[in-house]
This record gives C-alpha cells, sequence and structure tokens, in this order.
C-alpha cells in the first residue's frame, strides 16, 4: 500500500471494478418516495449537538434525517440544519419536520460558514458535524462519544465512512510533508482487520466528525480561510493537536457517504476546484507542523505508525474474553497497556477465530485483530509483515513451542517475549502429586523440559508470581525473567459488612484447578459449613457444563454460569472462597475479589506468590472444616471482616495495578 504511483493505480483500479450498487447488509433510505412529515426525537437538553450543512438536494436530507430516526441515539442529542440558500424547497420541506432546528443564512456562507453557524447555536456539550449526502447506522453517534469517555485525550473522533456498496471510503486520513492527504483504506472491504480498530490518525472527515463544543471554540471553529470548503477539517484536526489533543478514527461509528454528492467530484470545477487552492494555505499555515510528518512516497502503513514506538505483534492460543478467565483479563490489560504506550499492536489467536464483538472489545483497545477468514494462520501472515515487527510476545508454553524458531527466522528485529502465563510444569507437577498419578508426573517432567528450552531461547521471559521468578533464577540462573503479574483495576468496597452474605466461588470447569475446587466445596466444604451456617450459599461464577450440574448438585451450591458483571455478586457477598489443591501462577480469582474488598478465604496453595499475609490480609484453610471454621469467624467479626477488606484493596494496588504492568513492558522494550 503506497502513497505513490502505486497506490494511485490500485485505487484507479478499484474504482472500475464491477461491483453491486447498493450493499443489502446496510439499511440505505430510498431517495425517490412521496415526501410525508415526521419527527425526530430530540431533546431540549442535548448532549450532542448533530450539526448538518445543507444546499440543495433535499431528497438526500431528508434520508439523513429518516435514518438518524431509525438509529436513534441513546443519549440527548438534538439536529441542527444549516439551510445555506438553498435554491429549491429544502426549507419548505425541513420545516415540517418536528424536532429539527432550521436556521436559514440570507446568503450563501459554504460549508465552512454553515458549520460554524450551526455550532454558534448549538446547545449540546458536543458537536457532531454531519454531510447531508451520509446515512447513518447503528452506533453512529454513540460509538463516537464513546471513544471521546474511553481516551481522555481524545480532541476530534470521527467514524468509518463507507459507500453505498459497502466498501470503505475512509478510515481516517493522512497528511503529507507537502500537505496532501490520503483517505485511508478506500476501496478496501470495510470490516478487513485494518479497518476494525481504534486509532490515532492526522485528521478525519468533515463527514461525520464530533467534537467537544469549549475545544471548537477555544480554536475559533474551522479557519475562514477555507471557505467555501477544503481543508477545513484537515486544520481542524491540525489546530486541536497543538493544544496536546488527538484525532481518532473510531470504527464502531459507521456511516455511509455518497460521496461526490454534494460537492462533485472534478477538481477544476465548482466546489471541488477548492481542494487545490486551499491546500497551498493548509501548507503554508502549518509549514512548521507539516516539516515532520511523513514525506510523499511513505508507505500508507509505515505512515500510519509514523509516531508509534514499533509494531508488536502478541500471539495466544485464542482471543480474551475478560469475562471467561484470568488470563485474558490479565491480556486484554497487557494489550491496552501497549497501546498506551504508543506501539501498533497486532493480536493473533492460533485458533484463528474471534467473534464480532471481541473484534469491537479489542479494536476499542486500538488493537488488530488477524483472524479468519483475512488471516489463514501465523506462519502465511508472518511472511508478509515478519520484517515490520520490533517485538512479538508469544503467550503460553503451547504456542510458544510452535513458533518461536519460526519467529526468529521471519521477524530477524524483533524483540522475543515468551509469557507463560503460569508455569505449566508446576501445575502439572502439583495435579500429579495430588492424584499420585505416574503418568501425570512423567507429563509434567516432560512440560517442564520444553518450558525450560522456550525460556533459555527467547530474549525475556514473563512471569506472574515472585515465587516462579525465584524457581526460574535457581533452574536458570542467566535467563532474563521479569515479573508481569495479573492486572485489576481497585474497585473499592461499595457495601459495608452489614448486610453481606453468602459465599462466591469464581472460576469455571474450563480450568483443572477449578475443576477440583468446585467438587470439593461440593462434596465437603459446603456439607461442613451449613452444620454451621444452615442458611449459607455458595454461587459459582463461571462456564459450568451441562453433564456436570447434576454430579455438583448439592443444597446451598448455585451454579449461575458466565456473568457480564461480577460486581452485583461481590457487592453483597460475605467473602470469597479459593479452595485450590494444586495449580501455578497467581489467582485471578483472589485479585478480583480484594479488587472489590471482598476477603478471601483460601488454601496456601492459591496465594502463593500474592505476597499476602495469613491471617491479615487473607484467611488460611487447609481443609472443609477449617474453611467452615474461617467462614463462621469472619460472619461473626466486623473488625476482622473491615480490616481484611482494606488491606486486600491496598494489596491489589501496591502488587496488581496497571501502573506496576506498565512498569514492566516500559523497562522490557525500551
Amino acid at each position: 500500500m503506497l502513497r505513490g504511483w502505486r497506490g494511485t493505480f490500485a485505487r484507479v483500479r478499484q474504482e472500475f471494478e464491477r461491483r453491486p450498487t447498493l450493499d443489502d447488509s446496510l439499511h440505505i433510505e430510498p431517495l425517490e418516495v412521496p415526501f410525508e412529515p415526521f419527527a425526530l426525537p430530540t431533546s431540549e437538553q442535548p448532549l450532542v449537538s448533530v450539526i448538518i450543512p445543507v444546499h440543495g438536494k433535499v431528497a438526500y436530507t431528508l434520508a439523513c434525517l429518516r435514518s438518524i430516526v431509525r438509529h436513534t441515539p441513546n443519549v440527548p442529542f438534538e439536529v441542527i440544519v444549516v439551510d445555506d440558500a438553498s435554491p429549491d424547497d429544502t426549507a419548505e420541506r425541513l420545516g415540517q419536520i418536528s424536532g429539527l432546528r432550521l436556521l436559514r443564512n440570507e446568503h450563501n456562507l459554504g460549508f465552512v460558514g454553515s458549520c460554524n453557524a450551526g455550532a454558534n447555536a448549538a446547545r449540546g456539550e458536543s458537536l457532531l458535524f454531519l454531510n447531508n449526502d451520509t446515512q447513518v447506522t447503528h452506533n453512529w453517534l454513540d460509538g463516537l462519544l464513546g471513544c471521546f469517555g474511553d481516551r481522555d485525550d481524545c480532541g476530534i473522533a470521527g467514524g468509518r465512512l463507507v459507500y453505498p456498496d459497502g466498501r470503505l471510503q475512509e478510515a481516517g486520513g493522512l497528511v503529507f510533508a507537502d500537505g496532501s492527504c490520503w483517505n485511508v483504506g478506500r476501496f478496501e472491504q470495510r470490516d478487513a482487520p485494518a479497518w476494525r480498530s481504534r486509532r490515532e490518525v492526522n485528521y478525519v472527515s468533515g463527514a461525520s466528525l464530533m467534537i467537544r463544543r469549549a475545544v471548537f471554540e477555544h480554536v475559533g471553529g474551522f479557519d475562514i480561510r477555507y471557505a467555501p470548503a477544503y481543508y477545513e477539517d484537515t486544520d481542524l484536526a491540525f489546530a486541536v493537536r497543538e493544544l496536546g489533543l488527538k484525532v481518532y478514527y473510531e470504527p464502531s461509528s459507521t456511516v455511509i457517504h455518497c460521496e461526490g454528492i454534494s460537492a462533485g467530484t472534478d477538481l477544476h470545477a465548482g466546489m471541488k476546484r477548492h481542494q487545490v487552492t486551499n491546500q497551498a494555505t493548509f501548507s503554508a499555515k502549518w509549514e512548521k507542523a507539516l516539516s515532520i510528518q511523513p514525506p510523499v512516497g511513505t508507505s500508507v502503513m509505515h505512515a500510519l505508525n509514523w509516531r508509534r514506538r514499533g509494531r508488536i505483534l502478541v500471539v495466544d492460543s485464542m482471543t480474551p474474553e475478560p469475562t471467561r478467565d484470568s488470563g485474558s483479563l490479565r491480556l486484554s490489560a497487557i494489550l491496552r497497556l501497549l497501546d498506551e504506550q504508543g506501539w501498533a499492536v497486532s493480536f493473533l489467536p492460533d485458533d484463528g477465530r474471534a467473534t464480532d464483538e471481541e473484534i469491537r472489545t479489542l479494536g476499542a483497545l486500538g488493537v488488530e485483530v488477524l483472524c479468519r477468514p483475512w488471516v489463514s494462520d501465523l506462519p502465511h501472515w508472518l511472511r508478509a509483515h515478519g520484517h515490520e515487527l520490533r517485538a512479538v510476545m508469544l503467550c503460553r508454553h503451547t504456542v510458544a513451542g510452535q513458533y518461536m524458531s519460526l519467529v526468529r527466522k521471519l521477524a530477524p528485529k524483533a524483540r522475543l517475549l515468551f509469557d507463560t502465563v503460569d508455569l505449566h510444569f508446576l501445575r502439572e507437577r502439583r495435579a500429579a502429586e495430588l492424584s499420585g498419578s505416574a503418568t501425570m508426573a512423567r507429563q509434567a517432567q516432560a512440560s517442564r523440559k520444553s518450558e525450560l528450552a522456550l525460556i533459555e531461547q527467547c530474549d525475556v521471559t514473563f512471569v506472574v508470581s515472585p515465587h516462579e521468578q525465584a524457581l526460574l533464577a535457581a533452574e536458570l540462573p542467566h535467563a532474563k525473567v521479569e515479573l508481569l503479574s495479573n492486572i485489576h483495576e481497585v474497585h473499592g468496597c461499595l457495601r459495608p459488612f452489614q448486610g453481606r452474605k453468602d459465599l462466591v466461588f469464581i472460576g469455571g470447569f474450563g480450568h483443572p484447578p477449578n475443576v477440583d475446587a468446585i467438587r470439593w466445596i461440593a462434596s465437603d466444604i459446603l456439607p461442613a459449613l451449613r452444620t454451621r451456617l444452615p442458611d449459607i450459599t455458595v454461587h459459582v461464577i463461571g462456564d459450568i457444563p451441562d453433564m456436570a450440574r447434576s454430579e455438583l448438585s448439592t443444597p446451598g451450591l448455585e451454579l449461575h454460569g458466565r456473568v457480564p458483571d461480577l460486581a452485583p455478586w461481590l457487592a453483597g457477598a460475605l467473602a470469597s472462597l479459593a479452595p485450590l489443591r494444586f495449580g501455578a501462577g497467581v489467582k485471578g480469582k483472589i485479585n478480583m475479589a480484594m479488587s472489590h474488598g471482598v476477603p478471601v478465604i483460601a488454601t496456601a496453595t492459591a496465594v502463593e506468590g500474592m505476597q499476602l499475609r495469613p491471617g491479615i490480609d487473607v484467611l488460611v484453610a487447609e481443609n472443609a472444616v477449617s474453611f467452615a471454621d474461617a467462614v463462621v469467624r469472619l460472619s461473626s467479626d466486623e473488625a476482622l471482616w473491615s480490616t481484611m477488606s482494606r488491606y486486600g484493596l491496598d494489596n491489589v494496588d501496591r502488587h496488581f495495578s496497571p501502573q506496576a504492568a506498565s512498569a514492566t513492558l516500559r523497562r522490557v522494550l525500551d
């Protein structure tokens, strides 16, 4: 993908490819329909003001407004249409639409003047400029607003623009050192991985552009030097960037744009002729800023990452889903931190699968998801892109064992990181000791040999606990082993001791130590508990297969499956149980409970390496009776409960915060 003649040739070829006029998957409002008045569900106290400048073409304006009715935002909004002295019956038709604020220019002011007039009349905290030849889709406004909510440094956000035939029109814009611009992704498949992630761009099109009203007013609105139109959106983006804010492309907001309807396509006639003259105006105004932009001829992908630290690839066995397991929660946090530190982040699931929701979730973190059908497998992708990588992180020994030598060969400039997630051989060894199985013991020894070999081959190894770091220091004293533990936000304790009851266990059957723990709760711990506290209930939060539910059926045990949010369960829980009899690594179930101020009762194996003090930060129990004793003690001692709640929160903050993980990543990758 080049900015030069090759890129231009590719666009010309794609422009003339045969394709359907409309994409059936996009609901496009028809233009040729008899006019009937309708109402917009707007608010007198809007959060967002949608500003639509128009000059004739009333059929397109009406279709745009009907699409807004079809896809009403979830926040209060208003719609301001600025009629720029239209030569047709625009004003008469729009005057019959209730809920619409219609402004009329006495003289034609052009796009720039009309947008500024609409902004002056706006009541919302945010402004969303929208062309009249657009049609909106689900999440068009809320997606842009979400970008501002997620990114404190967001100054402007713009959505994904697509043609009526479904192809991508623009995924943000680039500006080169001569002031020329490039619409990223034009004519590409709109759902390809490269265009599904939020990222910083140089500018976004004024066809769909959101900015906070205070910022717009601070920079003086659209610069009237670009009247009547062209380069005003690029200039606004540079003015916002000069304030230290950023411009983001937001893929969760999709807008259909009939490009050329408003202004035509001929650079030498009509409105379009101003594109040439305004480039010179823009280049003169922003000469200093343009000096650090990519030179003309820079490849598009290189230009997109011009200010990034480099490209990093992360590979795990499957796409992380934070409600599924603690490993997913940790990996999602790592991916977010890498983006915040300035890396262009790509993630590849080894099983090739990622749902639309998973792609959207990681896309909001700034992560490009490389999955089927766009990417067949890692070897093929590495052959094409390995030379671009500055770092590769392989997660779990099963993934690292497959690809470590291939990464060395096809990504020779990349720093190779091995994320153990937990030491597999340590968990297998403990399972073998618990079961007394010689076969499992042999498997643990084989895993130990392969894991240690991988650690010797990579540049840096990540472990999640000081215990595992010390173990590897003894086994491989020359290996570089860094602590990158679980990562949790501190949510705080939302409810005091009074009124709390029952217990929770966080975890499902996808992890062998959890399977053993849930069975132990059902067979021994809960019966012992209910002899002392007959009404106590243990709520198991996690995936449980149907075939196991009948086996686990016991009074007081409730199996809820996976839930979208743990907070409501933890807000009313007396304590969280972690009766793990084998395993390795740091236990996310303990961190999660403590991050909500919920005390934990656990085995010594469960709290290993978590820097917790038994009897102070956590209660430790090793058999069913001692678990029952601990629950009874906690239920009758408010002072103990409050102390453990406070100390648990402090432990998460000190050892498992995003700040601690960020420091490790920065140290390793700088």
